[in-house]
């Protein structure tokens, strides 16, 4: 990668300052809880603004920095915009108004406590995306790690019942856990091998290692940050994705589609590329390990999904095996598999934030989490179920819907490096998702109500919350059609 040049400008830090102060806005507006809710709105609109603003100068080949403190050499807190940062900024700042508008159907409807503090931590979780979409060092991106895992505990803990407790529990000590046994010693590995810990942005291929660098214990740290970054859910260190279900829907959506799990695979994806880079990872193997990893995380999960008969544990095991989409893209180390790994951020985040907005709207609407009991649904909500499978189409990876595009790039990756494994796992992955999402779909349009199962009384949830589920699924089918939206961004970044 090969920039044209670098922008050394404070503007970095104005969709860093949006998403800093306006948690604090929403506490001071607690009691009107109108305008709490439209500083959510406001805020989202103004960061993505910012965000979209720096798009024409990153993709002329520049990228944006600003330096604002160093500890001691090598270590510091900087932050960078290049085509990488902004594919998870603009994802996270754009959905953000679309589930803020849902969060307000879902939390009235069903009469929710604690709706300041749930904003301001939701508010707060963005923040921490935004802050390590735009790392620039190492030590910089583990801090709004962090700062996405302890913010998102009270949302996962939100019911405050002993379902709730244990599932932000587990959530906890997976996540804090790992980065404190392994991620925290990569760092300092890191730094005696290096001497930095901040970014490559000028070249993929090189990383930050030496060429003379001791190959084991290049390869032990390299593993403890694949494993240190356990939100990007690779097993075995995956099980605190499908128990934090206990949260309420906006949240799982928060915690699948945007904040906490594209925040790991952004994570890892960024260490690789920008840390390790494809030339060491290819020489020691290290990247067709993780793809194979990778490969194994997909099909397990996938399989998994298919014997869940509640909804949200049915997406919860597919988002553990699409994440892994992403990664196995990125470890593959060709350029249209890291294309196709990379654009996957973005276009899982629209289809899956579609289906969980499809999740929480059954339920609102009908109380039910069952897919047996929701045979017949889909006449009474067709928009929910509509969008429920344009997005499952995605998934499944279908023209003409984003996921499709994502997945061709990973197939032709895996053909280019002449990997028969890691293709029929993509090709058995996609069979799986079909699996497991197409009877959803079949249930609910085409198959009479269970016995007992009284459906005439149901009706669509309020429209603040099936506009926004709409808008997403048809979003994902844009963004098939006109898939150069992120592809320039994926461009700009490897130069591919």
């Amino acid at each position: 990668m090969a920039t044209n040049q670098t922008i050394e400008s404070a503007r970095v830090l104005i969709p860093l300052g949006i998403t800093f102060l306006s948690p604090f806005l929403l506490w001071l507006l607690r009691k009107d809880i109108n305008r709490r809710e439209a500083v959510s709105f406001v805020a989202a609109a103004l960061s993505f603004g910012s965000v979209l603003s720096m798009v024409p100068a990153v993709l002329r080949g520049s990228v944006w920095t600003c330096h604002l403190a160093t500890f001691f050499p090598g270590v510091s807190i900087r932050f960078v915009v290049d085509g990488l940062s902004l594919i998870f900024a603009l994802v996270a700042t754009f959905l953000w108004f679309f589930a803020t508008c849902y969060n307000i159907g879902y939390m009235r409807s069903l009469n929710e406590h604690a709706q300041t503090r749930y904003y301001f931590c939701f508010a707060v979780a963005i923040f921490g995306a935004v802050g390590v979409a735009f790392s620039g060092t190492i030590v910089t991106l583990y801090l709004f790690y962090e700062v996405i895992t302890v913010f998102t505990y009270p949302l996962v803990a939100h019911h405050q019942d002993q379902e709730g407790y244990q599932g932000a529990r587990k959530y906890l000590v997976y996540l804090m856990g790992t980065s404190k046994l392994f991620l925290l010693p990569a760092m300092v590995l890191t730094y005696v091998q290096c001497g930095t810990l901040d970014f490559n942005l000028t070249d993929i291929a090189k990383g930050i290692f030496p060429p003379d660098a001791n190959p084991t214990l290049v390869a032990i740290t390299y593993f403890l940050y694949l494993f240190g970054l356990a939100k990007a859910a690779i097993m075995p260190l995956h099980n605190w994705l499908p128990s934090a279900m206990v949260a309420p829907t906006p949240v799982s959506a928060l915690l699948h589609a945007v904040a906490v799990v594209k925040a790991g695979v952004f994570s890892v994806s960024r260490i690789m590329l920008s840390v390790f880079g494809v030339e060491i990872l290819s020489r020691l193997g290290l990247g067709l390990i993780t793809a194979y990893l990778a490969a194994f995380t997909i099909v397990v999960a996938s399989i998994i999904a298919l014997t869940k008969d509640d909804l949200k544990a049915r997406l919860a095991y597919s988002t553990v095996s699409q994440l892994s989409y992403i990664i196995i893209g990125v470890a593959m180390l060709t350029p249209l598999a890291i294309k196709g790994g990379l654009l996957h951020i973005a276009h899982h985040a629209f289809a899956k934030i579609t289906l969980f907005f499809a999740a929480g709207a059954i339920y609102v609407a009908t109380h039910l989490k069952q897919i047996p009991l929701m045979d017949g649904l889909g006449r009474k909500l067709p928009w929910t179920f509509g969008a429920f499978a344009v997005a499952s189409l995605s998934m499944i990876g279908m023209p003409p819907v984003c996921g499709f595009v994502s997945k061709w790039y990973l197939a032709n990756g895996a053909i280019d490096i002449h990997n028969n494994i890691l293709l029929l796992a993509l090709l058995a992955s996609t069979l799986l998702n079909a699996g497991y999402f197409v009877p959803v779909v079949y249930r609910a349009f085409f198959k009479p109500p269970a016995p007992g199962v009284d459906h005439s009384h149901f009706k669509e949830a309020p429209m603040v919350m099936v506009v926004p589920l709409c808008l997403t699924a048809l979003i994902s089918v844009t963004l098939g059609l006109f898939p150069r939206v992120f592809t320039s961004l994926v461009n700009a970044f490897g130069r591919f």
